[in-house]
């Protein structure tokens, strides 16, 4: 469904991305991790269509979209602060974007998803009233009424914790399934990478460093980089590792 051909990013002169190839397939959850500074959110954006690359194609479902601007790509993003707006209920940021769109979603279709998400109770808070947790499934209903053809996170449960953050992971993983949504997440945190994805790109200065499953990660780093940022930032021993697969379906 997507495929990033020797993207190449350059900003005055200093080389950002080098040469980054891979492709995800329809539904599949596909985390782009790596130290800060490595190129993974300029990545995020050239996917996103808000830069375009110096080099290379990014082609979806057979369309070259390499020169196509955002609004036509279909793909759409939920910040890391969320980007909700204050003034408004949850239930009006959720609707916001099909004002202007007729017949995208309808009322029988939102009420799905808002019950998908649990926000049910929570329709009629204030932004500030909500939790960062809710904030984080308001976001994401948004984003899903629009109907993307692409999903993109943006570190979307860095400023979670606990039961919170598995429970996004979970609703994460559903929606994905349910509706064999593309999903690319980008974060910093190794541990969140391998138990909500099926696939990690590991960039490293510009560079691809592995592209596999979690377990292949895990199993057979394809270096000494991939080995020290992924063991460094576990919360587990080696010798336990596997646990993180432990009804994460990878």
């Amino acid at each position: 469904m997507l495929k990033l051909e020797n993207i190449t990013q350059s900003f005055e002169g200093r080389e950002v991305l080098r040469g980054i190839s891979f492709s995800a397939e329809k539904g599949e959850i596909v985390s782009i991790l790596g130290p800060s500074g490595c190129g993974k959110t300029t990545l995020l954006n050239i996917v996103l269509g808000l830069v375009r690359p110096t080099g290379g194609r990014l082609v979806y479902d057979g369309e070259d979209l390499t020169r196509v601007p955002m609004e036509r790509r279909g793909f759409n993003i939920v910040f890391q602060d969320y980007a909700l707006f204050p003034n408004l209920n949850a239930y009006e940021n959720i609707v916001y974007g099909l004002r202007n769109v007729k017949n995208r979603t309808t009322d029988a279709e939102v009420k799905d998803l808002v019950k998908l998400l649990g926000l049910e109770e929570h329709l009629q808070k204030k932004i500030d009233e909500l939790s960062g947790g809710q904030k984080q499934r308001v976001a994401l209903a948004r984003t899903l009424v629009m109907k993307p053809r692409l999903l993109l996170l943006d570190e979307p449960l860095s400023a979670l914790d606990g039961l919170i953050k598995e429970s996004i992971k979970a609703r994460i993983k559903t929606i994905a399934r349910q509706f064999q949504l593309t999903t690319l997440i980008v974060t910093h945190d190794p541990e969140e990478a391998l138990t909500l994805s099926d696939k990690v790109l590991i960039i490293n200065e510009g560079r691809i460093a592995q592209y596999a499953t979690p377990m292949e990660i895990v199993s057979a780093p394809a270096n000494d980089f991939v080995e020290h940022f992924i063991l460094s930032q576990l919360t587990i021993k080696r010798d336990n590792i596997y646990k993180l697969f432990e009804g994460s379906g990878r």
